[in-house]
């Protein structure tokens, strides 16, 4: 979803870093191979991520929502130098894909895939985080905030996708629509918890970067 008119979106991404050739080779076999591939964050978004990975140096990541990996490999260009991410995702068909791209990128070692469902796996993870992006089911999105608050470092930031839902979240909501009534209560609350500092930003489908204190 882009909500700058065409003109104006394409300069800006035309004056904004392009990806690596790894990740236009991701893009173009994702949309070859993969149902849904609008899903992919693609190259923008993907800059976007990369640039506040490589800001926050982050020691330990966790992505909720693998796909197959583009977004996993953006996060990855900032790790510190022993950091690691860990990925996680419900479809098990993806990971000869994900696999595929991690090997070539150099990051194979960093990076832990875990397949299964995100709130059960979530609270067996000893480790804290620097950074956190959640970007899989929206229906789930407020349990995997609840997750994750207390296992976040002081300063650490969470990443929020598709928070704007294709501008459904201004719109007149159907009752039966439980993803966007889930997405409004979800932003609501990033929007009050003190515990958290945050923007939400208008990049492609709505992108909120929270900070905990």
């Amino acid at each position: 979803m882009h909500f700058l008119p065409e003109k104006l979106d394409e300069y800006v991404v035309n004056h904004s870093q392009q990806e690596p050739k790894i990740l236009k080779e991701l893009s173009k076999e994702t949309w070859q191979k993969v149902l849904n591939p609008r899903m992919l964050s693609g190259a923008f978004q993907g800059r976007v991520l990369s640039m506040l990975s490589k800001l926050i140096q982050p020691k330990t990541v966790l992505e909720i929502g693998t796909y197959t990996g583009y977004s996993a490999l953006c996060l990855a260009e900032g790790l510190s130098i022993k950091g690691k991410i860990i990925t996680i995702d419900k479809n098990e068909e993806l990971e000869t894909l994900q696999n595929k791209y991690f090997e070539k990128s150099g990051f194979r070692n960093q990076i832990t895939q875990i397949v299964g469902d995100a709130t059960k796996i979530i609270p067996e993870i000893e480790d804290n985080f620097d950074l956190v992006f959640i970007d899989a089911d929206k229906s789930n999105y407020v349990n995997y905030f609840n997750l994750i608050i207390n296992k976040m470092n002081p300063g650490g930031i969470i990443l929020s996708d598709n928070v704007l839902w294709s501008g459904k979240v201004v719109e007149t909501l159907n009752p039966k629509d439980l993803d966007t009534k889930i997405l409004l209560e979800y932003n609501s609350l990033l929007n009050n918890d003190d515990r958290i500092e945050t923007v939400l930003l208008p990049i492609r489908d709505g992108l909120t970067v929270s900070r905990v204190k």
